[in-house]
């Protein structure tokens, strides 16, 4: 039969695999106490790091629904449980790895998925939610301080555009219209006009024909005698 403090012990470690966003199973063999406490600190409050037998530890995992995870319990284990920034306690796991290398980084689980140990590296080099949301936010004030600009440059432009409209409307109804040249009369022709007349004045000279027509009786009578 468990002993009351192995069973609240496999709760509690069964409880952080749940309620942890991710998990980094390590290797503590030959760390004095003083660096563990000095890793705990450097974690943060938003991680606990947990040293607990393996058999236990793999019985929490089983209950938690976590697998792919029980070659990792060998040796003296302790457990990181992150609850904030997965990237961010990778980051401290690794830093602190290569400062002290008999902690030895094994693997873990990250959203239920097992990790091995190159994983969690890989891991740790990723950049942090905080330096991706300042990135994010930086582009985002950029574009917008560009379209910014170009809000403010639309009125300017609209107007010097109608200006340039009116003007040009001004410049085409001001412009004079071109007359058109009237046709020249020749004064050669208007002087000659009067001569035309003078022709018509003398055709009276046609009243000479009634001559022909007294001769013709004259002749008629001749005839009779």
């Amino acid at each position: 039969m468990a002993k009351p403090t192995k069973v609240a012990t496999v709760a509690e470690i069964a409880d952080q695999f749940r309620n942890s966003s991710a998990a980094v199973v390590t290797e503590y063999r030959g760390l004095k106490m003083s660096q563990l406490t000095a890793l705990r600190k450097s974690l943060g409050n938003d991680t606990a790091y947990t040293v607990a037998k393996n058999t236990l530890v793999k019985r929490a995992a089983a209950d938690a629904g976590v697998e792919g995870l029980d070659g990792l319990f060998t040796g003296p284990t302790a457990v990181a449980f992150i609850n904030g920034e997965p990237v961010d306690a990778a980051k401290v796991l690794r830093d602190f790895a290569k400062a002290n290398p008999l902690l030895v980084i094994k693997g873990g689980v990250l959203d239920g998925k097992p990790l091995d140990a190159t994983e969690v590296n890989k891991l740790a080099d990723l950049e942090s939610r905080d330096v991706l949301l300042a990135k994010m936010a930086g582009a985002m004030l950029a574009t917008l301080t560009k379209a910014a600009v170009v809000l403010n440059a639309l009125p300017s432009q609209v107007a010097r555009l109608a200006a340039a409209l009116v003007e040009k409307r001004t410049e085409e109804e001001g412009a004079p219209e071109v007359e058109a040249p009237a046709p020249e009369t020749s004064e050669a022709a208007v002087e000659d006009a009067p001569a035309a007349e003078s022709v018509v004045e003398d055709a009276p000279v046609v009243e000479d024909a009634p001559a022909a027509e007294a001769a013709a009786p004259q002749e008629t009578a001749s005839e009779q005698v």
